[in-house]
């Protein structure tokens, strides 16, 4: 069964002394449903809704470095922590509902 591809469009936007500035964009895509991996994870009870956001956007980011650049010397010793924690997030969650078929 094939995955639904989806897109996302990242803006930063620097807010400072009352004007905004651009700071970068980019495309960012796969599989996974980060709406509702975001719902997933307002069961870990972060302090403020924004980090359930923050949360969910670092993982996808950093799964997607570190298996993008799997021969990067970086991350020899953290890779395999990084899988072992992000299973751990799946287990606690579930992931039915994230795209991953997991």
């Amino acid at each position: 069964m094939e995955k639904e591809k989806r897109s996302y469009y990242v803006n930063v936007i620097e807010a400072k002394d009352g004007k905004m500035a651009e700071v970068m964009n980019f495309n960012f895509g796969g599989h996974h449903d980060l709406g509702a991996m975001v719902e997933n994870a307002k069961k870990f009870g972060f302090s403020k809704d924004k980090y359930d956001k923050e949360f969910v956007l670092a993982m996808r980011f950093m799964h997607h470095v570190i298996k993008k650049n799997s021969d990067n010397p970086l991350f020899a010793e953290f890779a395999a922590q990084f899988e072992a924690f992000k299973k751990s997030v799946k287990e606690q969650v579930g992931c039915s509902s994230c795209g991953c078929g997991k």
